[in-house]
């Protein structure tokens, strides 16, 4: 198992950016799937971006070009970092890790884009 703690989110003004962190302990950081979701009320759980062991990435369509997922395996810290943001990215953002069939969820993030 491992506790994810992210950090990062607040409100930011339509245009703006943002850099969201997502701290693990605990086993096997080098070998799990990382990414981010967001949610919000009234909506499923969307995910934005997930990246690889190997830093292989995958983006949401919806922020391909304006959004940049990291990870620092010496930190065991994955980024997502946000960029141009446009009010309908306001959303509660999740980190997670995936073992195997496995996965840990952090406690999220308020992301807020509003003028």
């Amino acid at each position: 198992q491992v506790q994810l703690v992210e950090s990062g989110g607040g409100l930011v003004q339509p245009g703006g950016s943002v850099r969201l962190s997502c701290e693990a302990s605990g086993s096997a950081f080098n070998s799990r799937d990382m990414g981010w979701f967001r949610q919000t009320p009234g909506k499923q759980r969307e995910l934005v971006a997930l990246v690889t062991p190997g830093s292989l990435t995958n983006y949401a369509d919806s922020v391909k070009g304006r959004f940049t997922i990291s990870r620092d395996n010496a930190k065991n810290t994955v980024y997502l970092q946000m960029n141009s943001l446009k009010p309908e990215d306001t959303a509660v953002y999740y980190c997670y890790a995936r073992l195997g069939v496995k996965m840990d969820w952090g406690q999220g993030t308020q992301v807020t884009v509003s003028s």
